[in-house]
């Protein structure tokens, strides 16, 4: 255990999040549920930005660009992207300038799509926005920061780019490494039974640096994803992926095996970013059990797919936590979706 954390020291690290977040028990949505005791670890209160995952992603990131002395940082992600929208908090807080493209994965959205929440506060920031035409290119928008930083870099900025593809180093997954450190401490701490921690998983960096911790930890905790972006077996290929990346990273033997990844993509469709009523009918179960904010793109799909996964034949978990990954300001985004079907 000390070896695979004590490796994280060498990875230079800005500290952005405010942790530890909290574990909240949820006693009128497990009740209302009929299944096991659900919790819920909240980080949409990590502060940044209104919160989310993304803050503990961002610090090795901005760890990166303060090491190469960087004024400029670049990232890629959808037009509602709360990744993007951070990374441009982030940004002000440490003097940098950022840079956001703005990628066209969902079809068919409205202009109050493309000018509230996260596009809206992402201007606040002063950010830079570029577009980028096509949602399911990784490479290419990839491709399309590093000719943008290559410009700034000709006008005398020194720009470091935030990669999107899985065949970059996985630093962003070192910040879910150190969280499963502070989960496992909490939850002994307080004497919770929790079997099954289920989150969203899409570029798969939160997902796999959480099992990866785990795992290092000696804990077998199962971890399940719900799929936002690809189909399971496409998904698990990209964990697998980044989970030998992750170690080769940390010069490590493999922690994380395909036995370990467990998925399901059952509220995925229509896809990402898209119209699912299960997914609606999540985001006011938990609004309306609870109190708590989730939006219908990550955290509403993770409610939804854990009410399927509750309602499935399989044996349900004894103590489950879900991973509320933040994205408050996307929940706008849908104002027009969410009042159509109110009526």
């Amino acid at each position: 255990m000390d070896k695979s954390f004590g490796r994280i020291d060498a990875f230079p690290r800005e500290r952005l999040a405010r942790t530890p977040t909290p574990i909240d028990a949820l006693p009128r949505l497990s009740e209302k549920l009929g299944g096991p005791e659900i919790h819920m670890k909240r980080d949409d209160c990590s502060g940044l930005a209104m919160g989310g995952n993304k803050a503990r992603l961002l610090e090795f990131y901005f760890g990166q660009a303060r090491k190469k002395k960087a004024d400029t940082v670049l990232i890629t992600g959808s037009v509602q992207s709360n990744y993007a929208c951070m990374a441009a908090a982030a940004a002000r807080r440490m003097g940098m300038a950022c840079h956001i493209q703005l990628e066209e994965r969902v079809p068919d959205v409205d202009a109050v799509y493309r000018t509230s929440g996260n596009v809206l506060l992402g201007k606040l920031f002063g950010a830079t926005i570029h577009t980028y035409p096509d949602g399911e290119d990784e490479e290419g928008a990839d491709n399309r920061l590093h000719e943008i930083a290559e410009d700034l870099r000709k006008k005398g900025a020194s720009p470091y780019v935030i990669p999107l593809g899985p065949d970059n180093p996985p630093l962003g997954a070192l910040g879910y490494v150190l969280a499963a450190r502070e989960i496992c401490r909490q939850i002994d701490d307080a004497n919770l039974r929790i079997d099954e921690t289920i989150l969203t998983s899409g570029s798969g960096l939160t997902h796999i640096g959480l099992l990866f911790g785990l795992r290092a930890l000696g804990r077998d905790m199962r971890v399940t994803g719900v799929c936002v972006r690809r189909p399971a077996a496409v998904q698990a290929r990209r964990l697998i992926d980044l989970a030998g990346r992750l170690s080769d990273m940390l010069g490590l033997p493999p922690l994380v095996g395909a036995g370990d990844i467990h998925l399901t993509d059952a509220v995925l469709a229509p896809g990402y970013g898209q119209h699912n009523d299960d997914v609606l009918d999540a985001v006011r179960l938990i609004a309306r059990t609870e109190g708590i904010l989730v939006d219908p793109v990550y955290t509403g799909r993770l409610v939804a797919g854990m009410v399927r996964r509750l309602a499935g034949d399989d044996r349900p978990p004894d103590g489950l936590m879900m991973l509320h990954t933040g994205g408050l300001p996307i929940l706008f985004a849908y104002q027009a979706l969410i009042e159509e079907t109110e009526r």
